[in-house]
């Protein structure tokens, strides 16, 4: 299963490096996303290097996913793959 990485989690004047929002293709709705909390994540950088994280909980109504990575990501993530391990 695939994930598009749309942004950095952040507040008004704040930006969370190691945590990312990724929407996944068919999860429409926040109780969808709950049943992947707990999965891991990959990300590839065009290095080949991979970047872990964790499914950590829902982000809104519409399906989106809060992945916290093991460190903090570039933002040349933001648009690209993930996959669920």
């Amino acid at each position: 299963m695939e994930g598009t990485i749309v942004n950095f989690r952040s507040s008004v004047t704040r930006q969370t490096g190691n945590q990312m929002i990724v929407s996944v293709p068919g999860i429409e709705s926040r109780e969808k996303a709950t049943g992947l909390v707990g999965k891991n994540v990959v990300w590839t950088t065009p290095a080949k290097k991979e970047i872990k994280g964790e499914v950590r909980s829902a982000h809104g109504n519409k399906g989106a996913l809060r992945i916290l990575f093991e460190k903090g990501m570039p933002g040349q993530a933001i648009g690209q793959k993930v996959k669920f391990a």
